[in-house]
């Protein structure tokens, strides 16, 4: 028997391959390597890597033939998910967007994947916040100090998030070896061990779950190799999120260690937030409190916006596909449905107080809402003029009011 997290084998092993976009952090002496050099001393990556593989939770008891049984079923699921997606919504990727590669992975794999991604998306804001620090009285030591406390800090939550993730589109993605990337910088990470450990804690038909999870999993994929401005569109409104900043970074890395102390558990005996009447603590303050200006409000209602289209799109679509190719799709999604109420808590904790956004559950209810009431009214071509510019994606009001969106879309000339 083998702990299917922990194994490397065919887990960590890519279907299909990939080419470097260009930025990719490779050695080469340009710019956006320097401030990827220089964002590294502010968070010690590196760190963050080794100290989230050595405390993320093994994963489920499996034989080597199982896991590997898995892995295979799991790329077969992908490849068929494609047909299903690209048939219900009439989306089709094109050019080479078609060749993001998906990749089934272990826990360990994720964890380097999101480091990689987590630093190329967050490079800019670190390498400012390392240039004001060295202005400051002793702060290139307090720098390199830091850097390694962060490290730590950030490891916590990818540990935390490392066992809980059964896939993800990972927009901002660098290839690095073993992990390649799309010719956009995407790719789909389907997390093995994960999916064996939900399907058994729901007891349901593992090919049928198998199967429903690569449903929601490729309608992420197909929205951005179909949608070409999709991934510039939403890197724009991050990094002008993150251009608004003018934060102290001591104050920023005190915040972020504050939430990983409360996602993981890891508080001091004793300490407690303040707590609303019901008792629910509030005591982690999430980076977002601190650098909402105006301007960065705006940008988080679109954010907003577009990750409940996103999430509400995938589990419209996946509901939609699964009576005709997942027999046992009632009995998952309702199984599935009470464990995200229950137990997705601090999970959902984690996304919020990180990135500033609505609950997770939220976004997956109210997405999904927008998206079953507008494709009722105006049919899924109707629908599908969502995705024809920015302009034509849902504010935040308009997820919560389909009509308006409806209106205002259908009842104008053509973007």
């Amino acid at each position: 028997m083998t702990s299917m997290g922990s194994t490397g084998g065919d887990e960590g092993r890519s279907e299909g391959g990939g080419v470097n976009p260009p930025n990719s952090g490779a050695p080469g002496g340009n710019g956006r390597t320097r401030d990827a050099d220089a964002a590294a001393r502010t968070v010690d990556w590196e760190l963050a890597t080794a100290t989230a593989i050595r405390m993320v939770r093994p994963g489920p008891q499996v034989t080597r033939a199982e896991a590997r049984a898995v892995v295979a079923e799991l790329r077969g699921h992908a490849r068929s998910s494609e047909e299903h997606v690209r048939g219900f919504t009439g989306l089709v990727p094109t050019g080479a967007a078609a060749d993001t590669p998906v990749l089934v992975v272990d826990r360990a794999s994720w964890i380097r994947a999101n480091v990689a991604g987590f630093r190329e998306l967050l490079t800019p804001l670190l390498t400012r916040m390392r240039e004001r620090r060295a202005r400051m009285p002793g702060g290139v030591l307090l720098g390199a100090v830091g850097g390694k406390i962060t490290g730590v800090e950030v490891g916590m939550l990818l540990s935390f998030m490392a066992s809980r993730v059964l896939g993800q589109y990972e927009t901002f993605a660098p290839p690095r070896p073993g992990l390649p990337g799309g010719p956009g910088g995407g790719r789909l990470l389907l997390v093995a061990p994960n999916i064996v450990h939900v399907e058994r804690e729901l007891d349901v038909d593992p090919h049928d779950f198998r199967l429903w999870v690569s449903l929601h999993e490729e309608t992420h994929r197909t929205q951005f190799t179909a949608v070409p401005w999709l991934r510039d569109h939403l890197e724009g409104e991050i990094q002008a999120f993150l251009g608004e900043t003018e934060l102290d970074p001591s104050l920023l890395m005190e915040r972020l260690r504050e939430i990983a102390q409360n996602v993981t558990g890891a508080r001091p005996e004793g300490e407690r937030g303040e707590s609303d009447a019901d008792g629910a603590d509030r005591g982690g303050r999430g980076i977002a409190d601190l650098v909402q200006s105006p301007a960065q409000r705006d940008i988080l209602d679109r954010l907003t916006a577009v990750m409940s289209l996103l999430e509400g799109h995938a589990d419209y679509v996946m509901d939609g596909v699964g009576p005709e190719v997942v027999p046992s799709v009632t009995e998952i999604r309702e199984k599935f449905q009470k464990r995200r109420q229950a137990g997705a808590g601090r999970l959902d904790q984690v996304l919020r107080k990180v990135l500033g956004l609505d609950a997770k559950l939220r976004q997956y209810k109210d997405g999904e809402r927008f998206v079953r009431t507008v494709v009722d009214e105006v049919g899924m071509t109707g629908f599908n003029r969502v995705w024809t510019s920015p302009n034509t994606l849902p504010t935040r009001a308009e997820i919560a009011k389909p009509a308006d969106w409806v209106a205002r879309v259908h009842r104008s000339p053509e973007p």
